[in-house]
């Protein structure tokens, strides 16, 4: 659909397969596309292999305004246009440092906030996002589309979170690193324990828990999770600070006083329970936790897998800041850091996630639906699986030891299902996924050497 979406014209599936970049059989593109016209949302022409396809009228604008706003290039790094209103704002956070006045932390500016009345998203924002954000069905557990993405969401997350803190690793460096477990040779240690907090933090967030929510004790152990063996005291992983800090290249003091810090922090998780969009939701958050600087570093990367938090409880399209250009999010936060002005970063939120939904739709549309026999016996696949890979189970032993751990009252189709599933697990396990296991990397690797 967004291949079509972009052309607005009839294309041979071989264009269209081309377009999404995802290198699709030709079977599989085929059926789809013949879902699509039976589902109205496309046309056709021609027969045998001559046949063409286009949008139809009706979606074409829907779908163009999912598609991201076209960019252009600015020294070297992907822009885009912006409003007078960012302009301005743009202007003033780039004048030299000696031209911006001081300006310290305002509490007015979160006090003033009311969930629900307040609102830094227009409605037309929230529909539109609402409008393209919707990949799965909302009466699925929370968290199933980031689950069924996870591989590809680690990846791009981790890396582009990491760049925008001017981490040098390329996106193939990335994925070797958390696929296979390689740094990339002659980085620093320090962005390689980067990307890696990141993907146990982003893994943290999908696993399936109560506790993992819009509260205090997700938010700091999403903090421990992003700063291990990445600050000075290893004491301040998880705690809000006592020390003052300051923002480079700003005008911005945040508030070193350690009662308002906690104060403001709790009304900040207390806020965004109240606010019922959740697009609002991952706003405010990405605004007020950098603004406050709770903790003494890594403010910034807790900020954007926060404010997935929300989009991963409704089965919402991720935000994974994919070709956001550091330099505007850079500004647009200094926007919000010394005049509480959300014209820039706002339009950086918006452009960044048109841009990621393009590119997890593409990825929706290759999935295919879930099969619900694994999602029921999720917890149970899971378990099995860790246990196998615990007792060091070899590949001739495997079966039977399946057969004896499952439950018995399974019925047969489920249980056939729930074996192949297992099976197919222990075959595509590797050490870039094995945290969803809670497995730990010698567990896994003696039993590698096992199988």
């Amino acid at each position: 659909m967004a291949a079509l979406g972009r052309q607005g014209r009839y294309m041979a599936p071989n264009e269209i397969n081309e377009s999404t970049g995802l290198n699709l059989t030709p079977h599989v593109i085929r059926d789809r596309l013949q879902d699509l016209v039976k589902e109205g949302k496309i046309t056709s022409k021609g027969i045998a292999r001559g046949t063409k396809y286009k949008i139809v009228k009706s979606h074409s604008a829907a779908i163009r305004m999912m598609l991201p706003t076209p960019e252009i290039k600015a020294r070297g790094e992907v822009s885009f246009p912006l409003s007078k209103p960012a302009e301005k704002v743009r202007e003033y956070v780039t004048a030299p440092l000696l031209n911006r006045a001081s300006i310290g932390y305002k509490r007015s500016f979160l006090d003033e906030y009311r969930p629900n009345t307040s609102s830094y998203l227009t409605e037309e924002d929230k529909e539109i996002l609402l409008g393209i954000g919707q990949v799965e069905a909302q009466t699925q557990p929370a968290g199933t589309y980031a689950r069924k993405i996870l591989n590809r969401l680690l990846i791009d997350l981790s890396f582009n979170s990491s760049r925008l803190e001017g981490n040098t690793y390329s996106l193939l460096d990335t994925e070797r690193l958390i696929k296979d477990g390689a740094p990339a040779a002659g980085k620093n240690p320090q962005e390689t324990h980067m990307i890696l907090n990141h993907k146990d933090a982003i893994e943290y967030l999908v696993e399936p828990s109560d506790q993992v929510g819009l509260n205090r004790f997700a938010i700091t152990n999403l903090h421990a999770h992003l700063a291990e063996n990445l600050l000075g005291n290893p004491a301040a992983e998880g705690r809000l600070r006592t020390v003052p800090v300051d923002i480079g290249r700003s005008a911005y003091i945040p508030t070193a006083v350690p009662q308002l810090i906690e104060e403001c922090f709790n009304l900040i998780l207390a806020k965004t329970q109240q606010i019922q969009n959740p697009y609002e939701q991952a706003f405010f958050l990405l605004v007020h936790i950098p603004y406050l600087q709770p903790f003494e570093d890594v403010n910034k990367r807790v900020s954007r897998l926060t404010a997935n938090i929300p989009l991963f409880r409704q089965n919402l399209c991720p935000l994974s800041f994919t070709d956001v250009p550091r330099r505007l999010y850079i500004e647009g936060l200094l926007g919000v850091y010394e005049l509480n002005d959300l014209a820039l970063f706002k339009e950086v939120f918006l452009w960044a996630y048109r841009r990621s939904v393009s590119r997890y739709k593409v990825i929706q549309e290759s999935l295919g639906a879930p099969n619900p026999v694994n999602l029921r016996h999720r917890d149970l696949i899971k378990q099995i699986v860790s246990e196998l890979v615990k007792v060091r189970a070899s590949k001739e032993t495997t079966t039977d030891k399946i057969a004896r751990l499952l439950d018995t009252n399974l019925e047969i189709d489920d249980r056939n299902e729930v074996i192949n599933a297992i099976e197919r697990v222990l075959v595509s396990l590797h050490e870039g996924n094995i945290a969803r296991f809670k497995l730990t990397l010698s567990e896994f690797q003696q039993w590698k050497a096992n199988w």
